[in-house]
């Protein structure tokens, strides 16, 4: 059974820094598309970053594009996202997610993605 895992949350100050981490089990998503996601209380899941399955394509929203960093490292068959210069309102649930078709570029759609881990909570203060 496929589980993505997410790790790395948890409670900081505006301008503060985290690096959240998904590491798949059951299987490898080295050569998957994989992204972010994020749940705030009251608001529909929202597209974070997207990466592509070798890593040299990314793609951000724009409430996040030049403090949020997505990455992958293959070998690890682990996915990142460094989230720098926290604003209150990136407080949320962050969803790791990846497709089950191998290659392709980066996806912004949650139906685009058919695998989900549990999320982790980020909290930031201000």
């Amino acid at each position: 059974q496929v589980q993505l895992v997410e790790s790395g949350g948890g409670l900081v100050q505006a301008g503060g820094s985290l690096r959240l981490s998904c590491a798949p089990s059951g299987r490898t998503f080295s050569s998957y598309p994989m992204g972010w996601f994020r749940q705030a209380p009251g608001k529909e899941r929202e597209f974070v970053a997207a990466i592509n399955w070798s890593g040299d394509n990314t793609y951000y929203a724009d409430s996040v594009k030049g403090r949020f960093t997505i990455s992958r490292d293959n070998a690890k068959n682990t996915l990142y996202l460094q989230m720098n210069s926290l604003k209150p309102e990136d407080t949320a649930v962050y969803y790791c997610a990846a497709r089950k078709s191998p290659f392709g570029s980066t996806y912004v759609g949650s139906l685009e993605y058919h695998y989900w881990g549990q999320g982790t909570q980020v909290t930031v203060s201000s």
